[in-house]
Order: structure tokens, then sequence, then C-alpha cells
């Protein structure tokens, strides 16, 4: 067990949100892997109320990208460019029939698990919530019953974005070579022990 929780400790230390993609498909296999994985995730009441919409089709994915805005803090330079652009999406659908509210929680999990899975295939990818959902619902014929919280979007990682100490602002930035700087803050200023 020890040497699986390292494994994913070092996914999680590695893992960033990325905008540019190389133009590989994305095997069927993985796809599958993501959504055993986003399956597998915690469930409160175990009600499972969610669903997964994988498109990989290149004609649906143009459509659904167009249904997105990405990096609001650098409009529209974290916006992906023509061949760069994400070659697959899940899309996380709720089944309100089963769960009207705090299905958050599921979602988060869901999400997480296909993030870290994708990453350990090398894949990367980015967790969307800015989304025409009216416009994308449409687009994949989305049955009554059903909302997308979220999209996934996914392809192999074309830019290496990079960690930094967080000082005065969170938002992230690209310097003059174009590489992504994230500002985190530093464990001593999450961490607290016993008291607040």
């Amino acid at each position: 067990m020890a040497k699986t929780r390292q494994g994913a400790y070092k996914l999680i230390l590695s893992r960033r949100s990325i905008r540019k993609f190389k133009q590989d498909p994305v095997p069927l296999r993985v796809l599958k892997r993501l959504a055993n994985a986003a399956r597998l995730a915690p469930s409160g009441a175990n009600l499972q109320p969610l669903e997964f919409l994988f498109i990989n089709d290149k004609s649906l994915c143009d459509d659904v990208f167009k249904t997105l805005a990405w990096a609001g803090y650098i409009s529209p330079n974290g916006t992906p460019k023509e061949g760069q652009m994400p070659v697959a999406y899940v899309l996380v659908l709720v089944n309100t029939v089963v769960r009207k509210e705090n299905y958050q929680y599921d979602v988060g999990a869901a999400m997480e698990n296909m993030i870290l899975t994708a990453w350990e295939e090398g894949i990367g990818s980015c967790w969307v919530g800015s989304i025409n959902r009216v416009n994308l619902e449409k687009i994949v014929d989305v049955a009554e019953g059903y909302i997308i919280d979220s999209v996934l979007a996914l392809g192999y990682s074309d830019e290496y974005p990079k960690i930094e100490e967080l000082k005065k602002s969170c938002k992230y930035w690209k310097d003059a070579r174009g590489t992504l700087h994230v500002p985190k803050k530093k464990i001593d200023k999450i961490m607290h022990f016993n008291k607040f």
C-alpha cells in the first residue's frame, strides 16, 4: 500500500491545469479508465447522480470548445489556439431526479479521480466551469432531468506550467516565453494543528 500512496502523491505534486494540447488522440482505453475512476469516486449517500459524456469526435470537439471560456485571469492568452485545442472532453452530467442539490461534492471527487488518472497516463487536463450550458446542452442533446455541471478538457500536454510561492496575488500569469506561472500558498500558511 505504501508504494501506491507514494505514487499518487507524486502525481498530485506534478499535476497542473493544461490549456495547450498536442493533437494526438486520447486512446479509448484511457477514456474508459477515466470513466471507471469517476464512477468509483465517493458519492454522498452513495446515490451516484453523475454520468459522463465523452466527446472525441473532432467536429463535436470544435463545437464544445466554442461553449467554453478559458483562464479568466489571462484571457485571451489562456485560450487554446488553433492546433493546441483539446482533443477530447468529458462532460459531467448530473441526474437531477437522483439528486437536485449537494451533488458538487460528488463532482469534485469524480473530477479529481479523472484528472489524476489522466495525468498518470501522460494526459493533461483542464477543469472548466465557465460554460455556455444552454448551447452545450443543445449540441450534445442532454436529456431532460440532466444538467451539465462542468467539463474536463483533455489532451497530451504541450505546455509546462510552473508553481511559485504566492506573495501578493493568487492570479496566475504568463511570462515573456509563454510559460504559465501559478502562485500557491506556502504549506505553513494553510496547515494548523490541534487548534486554529
